[in-house]
């Protein structure tokens, strides 16, 4: 396998530091060695690949931006959104694995969470020995999470919650679920373990997309659990919201490495691929749809920096998220479906990644906020007027 070396049209390489692009190629190596290899297989038999669980932990990519004295990296947001990149060049599945679990499991814990919770989960999160998954969608509340039904009433000793999520990454394989219910009318997050009676994760089947990830409904029927499992700073929408907030940075860096893989695979592509007696790559409208393939590249690059940046000096808005979530993920789409035509018939067989690519781009679209959604958010916040309604 040759060394794959990145896009980077416009040398940004230069506005990062030794250790971000040390943190990157680690990662980016291991995609080529330990995941590119085998993830055909994965995808076609709609397995997530369980053995890799410990190598990335063994790397440190599990709360990778949270503090060393919980047995994590410590890495700064930009490095942290290169490992994303990295990882989704390989599948979106598997960093969505790592991205539930840093963003929406350690997060929330770390943020939310009591120093008892915080010394004990988090340690055996980041070392991989427990996984965790995230339970705010439910089966009629998604774009709406503030309709969510899942209730928790206060008994002795604890809490009892009765509800069902739905689209829950890692739910199947995970150890403990970060549960968002109202209890007296507001929401709160609980842990959950999955040995709690009452407390079932059905795997679903039959997806076209993110075929390589573990998607499960959480179902619970009169789950205890003790007044030690609520997190105790979680307050209201608002709290869940901040951890979604997490998980869209990590996807806007994320869907980048698709599409750098999408554009690689189709500019390689068009220089050995002969139609009438040259390459197709040396036709003006292959060339048109590889120039702006690569335009759109490169200003998601340089927007990531850019909200990386923001994210470690403090001057980030959700809204600058959002914004970042919506275009990048809708440029990497697009790439992914320009990609496939410049391959013909060949962009679909799974010879080369695009059409695998392009499937579970159609999914990271929509989780963690529609596209529209994240339209309304940033059109609120540039005009003063809510238009969710």
């Amino acid at each position: 396998m040759s060394q794959y070396n990145g896009v980077d049209y416009f040398n940004i390489e230069s506005l990062i530091s030794y250790e971000e692009k040390m943190i990157r190629d680690t990662v980016r190596e291991f995609v080529s060695i330990e995941i590119i290899p085998v993830i055909e297989k994965y995808y076609a038999e709609g397995k997530f690949p369980m053995g890799l669980i410990s190598k990335m932990a063994n790397l440190g990519l599990f709360g990778s931006n949270l503090p060393q004295k919980y047995g994590c990296v410590e890495m700064n947001n930009v490095a942290y959104g290169l490992v994303m990149q990295e990882l989704e060049r390989g599948d979106s599945g598997i960093r969505s694995f790592v991205s539930v679990q840093s963003a929406l499991v350690m997060y929330p814990i770390f943020t939310f969470g009591s120093e008892e919770q915080k010394d004990f989960w988090l340690p055996l999160l980041a070392k991989g020995e427990k996984i965790g998954c995230f339970g705010l969608t439910e089966p009629d509340f998604g774009s709406n999470p503030s309709g969510l039904i899942t209730k928790a009433e206060k008994v002795d000793g604890g809490y009892l919650l009765n509800g069902a999520k739905m689209w829950i990454t890692n739910g199947s394989i995970a150890d403990v679920a970060i549960i968002w219910a109202k209890l007296d009318g507001k929401i709160h997050g609980f842990i959950v373990e999955k040995n709690f009676k009452g407390f079932t994760a059905p795997e679903m089947k039959g997806k076209h997309s993110l075929r390589a990830s573990i998607t499960s409904e959480l179902i619970l029927d009169d789950v205890f659990v003790p007044e030690t499992h609520l997190l105790p700073k979680s307050t209201g929408l608002k709290s869940a919201l901040k951890c979604l907030n997490q998980a869209r940075y990590g996807i806007a860096w994320g869907v980048m490495g698709a599409a750098m893989e999408c554009y690689e695979t189709a500019l390689t592509y068009s220089k050995s691929r002969i139609q009438f007696n040259k390459p197709i790559a040396a036709f003006q409208m292959t060339q048109e749809k590889l120039v702006n393939i690569l335009t759109e590249i490169t200003k998601a690059q340089l927007l990531n920096l850019q909200l990386g940046r923001m994210k470690d000096n403090k001057t980030l808005k959700h809204t600058h998220v959002s914004l970042a979530k919506r275009n990048n993920c809708e440029k990497a789409l697009e790439i992914s479906h320009i990609s496939r035509e410049i391959l013909g018939a060949n962009g679909i067989i799974n010879e080369y990644p695009i059409m695998r690519h392009s499937a579970n781009l159609e999914s990271v679209k929509t989780y963690e906020g529609t596209h529209e959604m994240h339209t309304l958010i940033v059109g609120e916040d540039i005009t003063g007027f809510p238009a969710f309604e």
